[in-house]
């Protein structure tokens, strides 16, 4: 691959201030089981090229699902002319040097074991195990597994010099059961929907405690079937990492992101109640909360060396002691913004130009452990795995459902609680983060379906945090 597509960035033959070609090779495969019945088995494999081009100050991009010269040249005259066009109009004038600065150097996921390493039956034994195992009694109606895994390759080249090259290993896997009696329908799962995703190689499947966290899954399904139901109250909230995953993702993430906060976003995916002078002094939330963005956490689902127009990847605040210090922002958003950000241009695939996007976003961990956060709560409400979600358009009201709770009274987890549901607005929210677990409690998800960008560009997000504790938060039931 690098022969060829040296061979094209040296040869191909534009007027361009700055040319860029990003290939793409990968292949994934998705399993699905319901009940033990397979519902889909598939493979599905892609290839191809975009090109970027800057001329005028302005970027173009083609795209080719073949990497043949002189298909390379095609998808590069169209990008030319495409910037061309739009330099009559540009919104601001982008330099090769400032925004394509030349780069090299690569990445490798971390693995123990290679992606191939059972065989298709192997894998399917496995899975239909697993919805054995979660159907603990007759009240279990249905269950479900999901193994997913793909490899990704990426190779970048501009006419400045830059060659990079990266591998990836995605590995996800997700299974849960449905209970019912009579109209009472309860649903658990493990922390969610797919939210067991990361890089790395088949030793992610058998974990230690496999067995028995699916057997778990299966028992609280039917646990939650005779439970009471959430109380509607003003109390402490606690939210388990699998929680704050999605608390993160859609109440810190999406409003940081500067294109959103430019305007960019508002035609499909909304606006931000975050503005660009809020960078540097906006109290986004309690001193107790510290964001980092860090695409360089081992393991963790979106972690990489380089975005996707060659940026260095760096662990950087984006939120300390409470105080919003940088966006989401790749090197084109910082420089018309003019606000700090971070290497996270990223695109789906070959065939979708790199936008900013979320990678990993992780609450870094304080002091307490699990056992000293819920003994200092004389009454409050413990919450896990998130079920549903609703926030606006400016990410600055929500309501978000979990699947499992508990009842914290005098410093004991107590009652389990069916249809737990919470809401507030974000920086009401954040700033009544009163206590951040320790290392301990520490752990890490992700989601491949992070959506955003016309057209739809679906990519892998991770998110770690600890156990949190929320003051003042109002909780309720419904909704199961």
């Amino acid at each position: 691959m690098w022969s060829e597509l040296t061979k094209a960035i040296a040869q191909i033959n534009i007027p361009a201030d700055w040319v860029g070609i990003r290939a793409v090779k990968d292949t994934s495969y998705n399993r699905h089981f319901r009940d033990g019945i397979p519902q889909s088995n598939g493979k599905s494999s892609t290839t191809g090229a975009m090109l970027e081009v800057m001329v005028n100050g302005c970027i173009g991009y083609g795209a080719t699902n073949s990497l043949q010269l002189q298909d390379l040249q095609a998808a590069a005259e169209k990008a030319y002319k495409q910037a061309l066009a739009a330099s009559e109009w540009w919104i601001y004038p982008f330099n090769a040097v400032r925004e394509r600065p030349k780069v090299v150097g690569q990445y490798t996921s971390p693995f123990l074991e290679p992606l191939d390493a059972l065989t298709p039956r192997e894998i399917s034994d496995l899975l239909v195990r697993i919805c054995q195992t979660l159907k603990v009694s007759d009240q279990i109606v249905q269950t479900t597994v999901v193994a997913s895994t793909s490899e990704r390759e990426t190779w970048f080249v501009s006419s400045n010099g830059s060659e990079v090259y990266q591998n990836f290993m995605f590995f996800s896997t997700h299974y849960g059961a449905t209970a019912q009696d009579g109209a009472i329908v309860q649903q658990r799962t493990n922390n969610g929907w797919q939210a067991n995703c990361y890089q790395g190689g088949l030793e992610l499947f058998q974990e230690p405690d496999l067995w028995q966290r699916v057997q778990q899954i299966g028992e609280q399904a039917v646990e939650l079937l005779t439970a009471e139901e959430c109380p509607t109250t003003r109390t402490n909230l606690v939210l388990a990492p699998d929680q704050m995953m999605l608390q993160i993702h859609e109440s810190v993430g999406h409003p940081v992101e500067i294109d959103r906060i430019l305007g960019d976003e508002r035609n499909y995916a909304g606006g931000s109640f975050v503005s660009k002078s809020d960078f540097g002094s906006l109290a986004y939330g309690s001193p107790a909360m510290n964001i980092t963005f860090d695409p360089t956490v081992l393991g963790e689902f979106a972690s990489y060396g380089f975005d996707d127009t060659g940026a260095v990847a760096t662990r950087e605040y984006l939120i300390k002691e409470g105080v919003l210090l940088r966006g989401l922002g790749s090197l084109e958003s910082q420089a018309r913004a003019g606000v700090p950000g971070v290497a996270c241009a990223r695109a789906s695939s070959w065939n979708r130009p790199a936008i900013d996007r979320m990678a990993n976003l992780n609450l870094e961990p304080g002091e307490a452990s699990f056992e000293e956060i819920i003994a200092g709560i004389e009454h409050g409400v413990y919450m896990e795995s998130n079920r549903s979600w609703s926030i606006d358009d400016r990410r600055y009201k929500f309501q978000f459902g979990c699947e499992y709770a508990k009842l914290i009274e005098n410093g004991k987890l107590t009652k389990t609680l069916r249809n737990p549901n919470y809401r507030a607005t974000t920086p009401e929210f954040w700033h009544n983060l009163v206590k951040v677990g320790n290392s301990s409690t520490w752990e890490m998800y992700g989601t491949p379906f992070c959506g955003k960008g016309e057209p739809n560009q679906a990519i892998s997000v991770g998110h770690g945090s600890p156990t949190c504790v929320f003051a003042n938060v109002e909780v309720f039931g419904g909704g199961g």
